[in-house]
Formats: structure tokens, C-alpha cells, sequence
């Protein structure tokens, strides 16, 4: 094997599965995963009205631990999601959904998550891997997972219907992960009085358990009424507006920078070339955040292809090693098997992260995020 597609099979991908043919063009064959639609499929497909379910009747019910309907889906789950990396035939699609969940991270600690991660990852994250940026924030910031996460649904506009009723007030932390980790990073300057006004341009963003089926709502009533202004732009209320402050935070410059220098650091070095990450934010600035065209020219660049740059974390080199069988005759049955083991032991290999759940398959560093305040603003 030479150095070429060796780096396309382990820079780009999972490693080589079992004695599948090598490719012969690498990067036409990395380039061609993300021309193709994604080949991922579940027996048992991951949703958020099943996890939202599963969490409701545990809640009603109190199960003990080893009854637990959310523990069970969480499980089965997780081997399913990591059962995929293993025999998938597109590594470099599945190495760009790690790399967004990552970037996108939630936990199984807090907020009934673990109920609602696989869901987390099949609805907002993968769809959008090759889309546009925009579109991945948006769903990102809908769904249950990072609502429950981030405990927007505990926070309301102080002068909202429901905020004077109850004597609540803002929960920042949506905000302020959106804006720090997710979007701008502080390298947009903003102040805290941007995150406190867009705090309450995404109140009323929350979760009903009791629909039928369970899932996002807008609450009307939990909004801060009035126009805000972040980052000197002014947003109108409603779920409206908290739209267009997303869409607005996901094409700023800044964010483009930030991404970039983040896909650079991933794939290429990790003391990302100065040239390879104004190239990539060229590319996501000329094309309004498509992060197709952004992972098309990763491959393009020369430096992606230089070796001894990158080291693999530790589940990577697991999960490449249990490629390694797959694909043979009699193979399936140690597919299966290899997936539980990787499923219950995640969080040993650095993969899932020390809290989080086996099936977030990005976390495989330690986490960078902080841990946000159960409540109020500032952290």
C-alpha cells in the first residue's frame, strides 16, 4: 500500500475494511463519498419521538436501572451507530458526521439526553454533513438533545407571560455555547450583552414531552418580547427571529474562520497551516457555508496528504482495527460483537468523552467544552 492511500484510509477514514480493494485514485475515491448519499441504515431507525417516549414513561414509571427503557434504547443504540462505522463504505462521510457531533457536542449526564443522542446524530447532524451550515445550526438548535441539554426550556423572557408568572428568568446557555463554540467563538468580540440578547431571542425554543408524539415546541408565551440587537444587528421576536439570528451567526465571517481552522486542525496538522485554513474559509465564504465544497477541498490540499502530521485517538484505532476483520466470510457475527465491546467500552478509549454518551461518536478527544451553570447567565 502506498503512502497515498494509506493516508486517504486513515487521515480521511476508518482504516481499511477487511480485504476490500484498495482504491486507486484516493482522493476521486474520498470525493465520491461525499457526491453519494449517505448509505447509513438502521434496523431500528433512531427518533426523537421514540427516545422523548422512552424518557417519558421512565419518568412516569422510575424504573430501577436495569428496567430502564431509555438505558435499553441508549445500549442498542449506541452498538447500531458504531456497528455503522464498522462496515460502512463511505469512512470519510462517517469520519465528517464524528467530526460535526464533536463540534456540536451534548451529554448523556444531563437533561435526559441520553435519551434522545442517537436521534441527535441521524436527525441533525448527519443530513447536513455535505449541506450547508446554516441548515445543520438550525437543526442543532431545534432539537430536543441540545434544548435539553442547555436547559432552554427552563428559561424565560423576564417580561414574557409566563416569566412574570413564575418569577423565571434567562437560562444563557444555549446562547452562549452557540455563540462561543458553535458559531462566531470570541473571535466575532461579542459582549455579553449580545449574549444576553440573544438568550432571549431563543426563549420559548423548547421541549413537549406530553405530545403527542414529543418534541420541539415554540412556547409563545415563554418569549421575551420586543426587537434584539447582537453583534449590532437587530433580530424581531418570535421563533422568527431566532431563526435569522441563527442564520445570521452561521454565515459571519468569524464563523467561517473558526470552522475552518477547526477542519484544519482535524484533518490536516494540529498546528493548522496559516494557507490551509484561509483556503478552506475562502471556500465557506464563497459558498454560503457549504461544507461539501469545504470537505472537497480538504482532500484538495497538499498539506492533508503529508504524513506523520496526525495521530489516530484512541477509538479510531479500535474501531479501524475491528474494519480490519469486517467484510470476510463468517465476518458478521464478529461485526456484531465488536460493536457491543466498543459500545461498553467507549469511555475508556477516550471516545465518547468521560461523560458522554457511547454513540457520539465525535467525542473521541477529551472535551474542550465547559461545563455550562444549571442556571442564570454567566459562567
Amino acid at each position: 500500500m502506498d503512502i497515498r492511500t494509506a493516508q486517504a484510509l486513515v487521515r480521511f477514514g476508518l482504516g481499511r475494511r477487511g480485504a476490500e480493494p484498495l482504491p486507486s485514485d484516493p482522493a476521486a475515491w474520498l470525493l465520491n463519498q461525499l457526491h453519494q448519499p449517505d448509505p447509513t441504515r438502521f434496523d431500528d431507525q433512531p427518533t426523537t419521538a421514540k427516545g422523548l417516549t422512552a424518557l417519558r414513561d421512565d419518568r412516569a414509571n422510575k424504573p430501577p436501572p436495569g428496567e430502564s427503557q431509555v438505558a435499553a434504547l441508549f445500549k442498542a443504540q449506541a452498538t447500531a451507530q458504531l456497528g455503522n462505522a464498522v462496515t460502512t463504505p463511505a469512512p470519510f462521510r462517517e469520519r465528517l458526521v464524528w467530526f460535526w457531533t464533536n463540534h456540536f457536542v451534548i451529554s448523556r449526564r444531563q437533561g435526559g439526553c441520553a435519551a434522545v443522542a442517537a436521534a441527535f446524530v441521524e436527525e441533525a447532524i448527519r443530513p447536513h454533513v455535505t449541506g450547508r451550515f446554516q441548515d445543520m445550526v438550525l437543526a442543532v438548535m431545534r432539537h430536543p438533545a441540545m434544548l435539553l441539554y442547555l436547559d432552554n426550556a427552563q428559561s424565560f423572557g423576564p417580561d414574557s407571560p409566563l416569566g412574570q408568572r413564575s418569577h423565571r428568568g434567562l437560562n444563557e446557555n444555549l446562547a452562549r455555547e452557540c455563540m462561543e463554540l458553535h458559531t462566531v467563538s470570541p473571535l466575532a468580540g461579542y459582549s455579553q450583552a449580545d449574549v444576553t440578547s440573544f438568550a432571549k431571542i431563543l426563549t420559548g425554543w423548547s421541549v413537549d414531552l406530553k405530545a403527542d408524539p414529543p418534541g420541539f415546541v415554540y412556547r409563545p408565551t415563554a418569549h421575551e418580547p420586543g426587537v434584539q440587537t447582537v453583534l449590532q444587528q437587530q433580530f424581531p421576536a418570535d421563533e422568527a427571529g431566532g431563526v435569522a439570528a441563527l442564520r445570521f451567526l452561521a454565515n459571519h465571517p468569524a464563523t467561517h474562520r473558526f470552522l475552518a481552522t477547526k477542519l484544519v486542525r482535524h484533518f490536516v496538522a494540529d498546528d493548522p497551516p496559516p494557507d490551509a485554513v484561509r483556503a478552506i474559509e475562502w471556500v465557506l465564504r464563497d459558498s454560503e457555508g457549504n461544507l461539501g465544497a469545504a470537505s472537497a477541498a480538504l482532500v484538495r490540499l497538499d498539506a492533508a496528504w503529508q504524513p506523520l502530521k496526525k495521530l489516530r485517538t484512541p477509538q479510531d484505532l479500535v474501531v479501524a482495527s475491528v474494519r480490519s476483520h469486517s467484510g470476510r466470510p463468517g465476518s458478521a457475527a464478529m461485526d456484531r460483537a465488536g460493536a457491543e465491546r466498543l459500545a461498553g467500552s467507549s469511555r475508556g478509549l477516550g471516545g465518547a468523552g468521560s461523560d458522554a454518551a457511547a454513540h457520539r461518536l465525535g467525542e473521541r478527544v477529551c472535551r474542550t467544552h465547559r461545563r455550562p451553570r444549571r442556571a442564570g447567565g454567566r459562567r
